[in-house]
């Protein structure tokens, strides 16, 4: 069975239109625009056979899903190498005034010291029941910039958006805590959850290098010198990033590696759908204002397309995904089935009600079409037909919330996805 979607937005939504790059269109942002579209069947595999169990479902269609998303948009990516290994830069028992423990961790995704590596910054509630469950997520500016607490230690590299106080793309003492709207610290804390962040910058940074500087050298062939147009993009980068995350949490017993979280804003976002995907070993999956390539559906060319995403940001996708600028009919997936990938565990798209270049209509439709395959799978589905109002969050299997505002995280998103993990995570083990 085929999904043919032509559905209009409940609510008004309005946005800051980003600029239009010289040569490419306007965005859209009338749903009558919308081009008529039919969507790959979750459950029906490319040589036309329908799957009707959970065994056909991992055993045939799911990889081969796996393996269209790899080829064609986010690239493959290596198992990491036997030289990783994990050091304990700093910790405290009595952080944040007593509240918190905090571990700082770097990953050495190679046995050279002096190579690529992850600092991941942990604050763990400190009276909560051993083993804790942690929310994962990478952050845009520093560990630094997530809390003003001066014991998070500074960045060294370079830095995507010059915070105050940062000079020549290096972080300064005033950066401190500067994005700390975006990660309520203290509030997850006292919901009896641990955060850990890592700047994405750490594993790839975010411009065009020609992936130089981050992490996809340790891995290239003889000869080589950027990935295969099938090999991995920043994006999936970042997302192999998170799982060398998981691989750390796995051997601290503070943490329970069973309920971890995985979250991500906007192009992080995208990360996080990914690295859920790819990796399920993540209890659940958390996307908040993810748009194109993300949780939005690419067919419905609403806000940000697929040819804008590939020439404002070259880097993020594999070489193939550039095939399909202004041919977003001819992909063999929808972000759909990226959803329908993280299936049976629980999954939440966020949405604001300001962010048309997300398209939150897109990003509901995605997550209704990964529906099919939560039902085989007994997992439950999305609860609702049409988007729920804004500010009242559906927290079913299948969970989505369209927020009043911004494109952003805000504390009142956090405060919605911990009721997911009370719901989703939490609740099944205790």
């Amino acid at each position: 069975m085929r999904l043919v979607c032509r559905l209009l937005f409940i609510g008004v939504l309005g946005m800051v239109v980003p600029a239009v790059a010289v040569g490419q269109p306007q965005a859209n942002y009338d749903e009558s625009k919308v081009p008529d579209y039919t969507l790959p069947d979750p459950l029906v595999t490319r040589s036309r056979e329908k799957v009707t169990t959970a065994r056909e479902w991992f055993a045939k269609r799911r990889p081969e899903v796996l393996g269209l998303f790899e080829e064609h948009v986010y690239g493959r990516a290596p198992e990491p190498l036997e030289g990783m290994r994990f050091m304990r830069l700093e910790s405290s028992a009595k952080a944040l005034d007593g509240k918190a423990v905090r571990k700082q961790v770097r990953v050495l995704f190679s046995a050279e010291e002096s190579g690529p590596a992850m600092d991941l910054l942990i604050y763990l509630p400190k009276d909560a029941p051993r083993p804790v469950p942690v929310f994962l997520g990478l952050n845009f500016n520093g560990n630094h910039s997530v809390h003003a607490d001066p014991a998070i230690l500074l960045s060294t590299k370079w830095i995507r958006d010059r915070a105050p106080g940062v000079e020549k793309n290096r972080a300064t003492e005033a950066a401190r805590g500067t994005a700390s709207s975006r990660w309520p610290i203290e509030a997850m804390l006292q919901r009896g959850y641990g955060v850990a962040t890592a700047y994405s910058g750490d594993i790839d940074p975010d411009f065009h290098d020609g992936f130089e500087n981050g992490v996809h050298p340790l891995f290239y062939g003889e000869g080589q010198t950027k990935p295969a147009d099938d090999e991995w993009g920043t994006i999936a980068a970042w997302a192999w990033g998170l799982s060398r995350a998981l691989d750390y949490f796995e051997t601290d017993d503070d943490i329970d590696q069973r309920r971890v979280a995985v979250l991500g804003h906007s192009r992080l976002g995208k990360t996080a759908l990914w690295a859920g995907a790819r990796d399920p070993r993540f209890a659940l999956v958390i996307s908040n204002n993810s748009g194109c390539g993300g949780a939005a559906l690419s067919r419905r060319a609403f806000g940000e397309t697929v040819e804008r995403i590939n020439t404002s940001f070259p880097h993020w996708f594999c070489g193939n995904f550039k095939k399909y600028n202004g041919r977003e009919g001819e992909l063999p997936v929808d972000q759909h089935q990226l959803i329908a990938l993280i299936a049976p565990r629980p999954v939440f798209v966020s949405s604001a009600t300001e962010d048309r270049w997300a398209d939150p209509r897109g990003e509901f439709l995605a997550a209704k079409g990964a529906e099919p395959v939560y039902r085989l799978l007994e997992a439950g589905g999305l609860d609702a037909d049409e988007p729920p109002p804004p500010d009242e969050p559906v927290l079913s299997r299948i969970g989505y919330w369209i927020r009043t505002g911004p494109h952003d995280i805000t504390a009142a998103d956090w405060q919605v996805f911990a009721d997911f993990a009370d719901k989703h995570m939490r609740a099944a083990d205790e």
